[in-house]
């Protein structure tokens, strides 16, 4: 089964650039482009329009928000296959329904400022905090294309325990789509009290900046050898680490653990943290606990 890759739209600018950069994704994988359009809130208004119109509800909001995104996608990539849907749910809900048949979603990212950022952030959060495929949430002034940009590489947070084999997978895919090479960094932080002053911690801190490039390795065992690799370690907060590797790069990969049985959030704090403040797109893979 040729599984799509879904963006969520919703009329806004935001999630017309989420369509760019889906359909470009969906032309790298040779994949279909599905577009979803979930909204309960917009449904009962635009209820309100179809009565006047004397036109079917879903007519209506295919024309005014799904329309305009399926031209987008056609007329920047010509051939690529595009289905649409409209979903009378909430769009949090959708989506994650949405992502047990995809490849990945993908959503925009409004501006910094008001209740719009709000709203949409919780959308977002919500979808990469529970979804079933990896979902990319566009930050930062990524220039709306999935090839190849002026990052040259794909990053990959390797976290603590280590990112699983499918964030790995994933950030290779992304790499070797792109011709490009997978940034693995590792962030680690020197206990406080681990000094070299003392005789008791002579070689201490040697040790301690070796277990980051051990982690390293444990992560990338499954890494495939096509596709070149760049290990990386930094000191300091892992949220700051890759905050600051997020500059640089095309597409910053993560993995979050999906713990089975548990229906609150499953979204890490770092996590939480690049989706909201990265400067590049950013990828949460989930890995089963």
């Amino acid at each position: 089964m040729n599984l799509p890759i879904v963006v969520g739209v919703d009329g806004s600018e935001p999630s017309l650039l989420a369509v760019d950069w889906a359909a470009d994704e969906a032309a790298l994988r040779g994949a279909p482009l599905r577009l979803v359009y979930a909204s309960l809130w917009d449904r009962y208004e635009g209820a309100l329009l179809a009565q006047e119109l004397d036109k079917p509800l879903e007519e209506v909001m295919a024309r005014d928000v799904v329309g305009p995104a399926e031209q987008r996608a056609r007329h920047r990539r010509p051939g690529l296959r595009v289905t649409t849907d409209v979903l009378p749910q909430e769009p949090g809900q959708g989506l994650v329904r949405e992502s047990s048949a995809a490849l990945a979603v993908v959503l925009g990212c409004r501006g910094r400022s008001g209740m719009t950022e709000a709203l949409l952030g919780s959308v977002g959060v919500t979808v990469a905090g529970h979804a079933h495929c990896p979902v990319i949430v566009l930050r930062g002034g990524h220039d709306e294309n999935a090839r190849a940009g002026t990052g040259g590489r794909v990053v990959l947070g390797v976290g603590d325990p280590p990112a699983g084999s499918a964030a790995v997978r994933f950030a290779a895919e992304e790499a070797g789509l792109r011709g490009v090479p997978l940034e693995a960094v590792r962030a680690w932080r020197r206990p406080a009290h681990a000094t070299t002053g003392h005789r008791l911690h002579v070689g201490k801190p040697a040790r301690l900046e070796k277990q980051p490039a051990v982690a390293l390795e444990e992560a990338l065992r499954e890494a495939p050898g096509a596709v070149e690799l760049i290990r990386r370690t930094a000191e300091g907060h892992a949220r700051d680490v890759l905050l600051a590797a997020s500059q640089e790069a095309d597409l910053l990969v993560v993995g979050a653990r999906r713990r089975r049985g548990h229906f609150g959030p499953q979204l890490g704090r770092v996590a939480h943290v690049l989706l909201h403040q990265a400067a590049c797109p950013v990828a949460v893979v989930p890995e089963p606990a």
